[in-house]
């Protein structure tokens, strides 16, 4: 025979079962989304160092270009000089 007071117990128990169980889905899902965030992280550290590495090498491209322009531009001064030098003459 169930008595008031295990009546109470009883309830009191599936309480707190239920409180657990809906803790542990709630850690469960926090988990879930601390996954994601950390992949999310992951792929934004490496998305980031793909791009730090583009970035180097387009500076390197552009400083070739800059070096090859003024060799061309040196170039082409002097061969300026030269052709105003035979009309010159």
């Amino acid at each position: 025979m169930v008595t008031d007071r295990t009546a109470v117990a009883l309830s009191a128990l599936r309480q707190a079962i239920s409180g657990l169980e809906n803790a542990i889905d709630m850690r469960l899902e926090a988990q879930r989304s601390n996954s994601e965030v950390e992949h999310e992280v992951r792929r934004v550290h490496a998305d980031r160092e793909r791009l730090a590495q583009e970035l180097d090498q387009s500076q390197f491209r552009a400083n070739r270009l800059e070096e090859v322009n003024r060799e061309v531009s040196r170039r082409l001064v002097t061969a300026m000089e030269t052709i105003r030098a035979v009309l010159d003459r």
